[in-house]
């Protein structure tokens, strides 16, 4: 006979708050893993450096375990979790002000296309776009990352940034605008 080993079920989130807020580190630890790419990913356009989005998730975590048991349901966690990493950035970006300057992570030239010279293409035009998105003032890029990006509802991003619907709309759409005359005053310097 032979032996079959059935994959564990997976936890409910609501299962693994309630744990992680016993003290049952390893419930932490797999609320950690749920929301690392959510956190970093968030820290990275925020921030434009690999490092300094590192440092933001590190904080963030950090605080989620000192404010665990703050947390009624895991409705409220994902939300905190976004509002607390763009105040995390916010913070670090004003401490030490400085621009991107490695490439993207996550740019691959090999996937972009088939070509080499259309690959560097598309390089160069996403590094252009985190290079004006990284220039956009701290209000509008917190907007236009949850909004467009993070794919959360006006809403949600309005409830996260503690803003009206409203002042979300008008944020990402002079984001759009800037991130537009960004790109094309880099086409036109590339020209």
């Amino acid at each position: 006979m032979s032996d079959y080993r059935l994959a564990p079920e997976p936890v409910p989130a609501a299962d693994l708050l309630k744990r992680a807020i016993a003290g049952d580190r390893a419930a932490f630890e797999q609320i950690l893993i749920v929301h690392e790419k959510q956190v970093l990913g968030t820290a990275l356009r925020m921030t434009g450096r690999m490092e300094d989005a590192q440092d933001a998730a590190q904080e963030v975590f950090l605080r989620l375990f000192r404010n665990l048991k703050k947390f009624r349901t895991t409705d409220e966690l994902r939300p905190w979790l976004y509002r607390v990493t763009i105040n995390v950035c916010h913070d670090l970006r004003r401490r030490n002000s400085r621009q991107p300057s490695s490439w993207p992570e996550g740019l691959d030239p090999s996937t972009a296309s088939p070509s080499p010279e259309s690959a560097f293409d598309t390089l160069q035009r996403r590094l252009r776009m985190e290079i004006a998105l990284a220039g956009l003032p701290e209000k509008e890029r917190a907007a236009l990352v949850l909004r467009e990006i993070e794919g959360l509802s006006t809403r949600e991003a309005a409830e996260i940034l503690n803003s009206s619907e409203a002042t979300v709309r008008s944020q990402i759409c002079s984001a759009r605008i800037k991130l537009r005359a960004a790109m094309d005053r880099a086409e036109r310097r590339r020209s």
